[in-house]
């Protein structure tokens, strides 16, 4: 995975918990679903990166 990468991923869940974090303080549940879906999003693409890396090594 390459740094442009990593730190986007991390930017995107940053960004996701800010969002969970505003829903979850002015009680607005979609807010928080969305932030939450980011943050789910992020996780995925870190994976899949995770496992073109696995692959460009052997």
């Amino acid at each position: 995975m390459g740094l442009d990468d990593k730190i986007e991923n991390a930017a995107d869940k940053l960004g996701g918990k800010g969002k969970e974090a505003a829903g979850e303080a002015t009680g607005d549940d979609s807010l928080k679903a969305e932030g939450k879906g980011d943050q789910a999003k992020s996780d995925l693409k870190q994976a899949g990166e995770k496992v073109k890396d696995a692959f460009k090594k052997d």
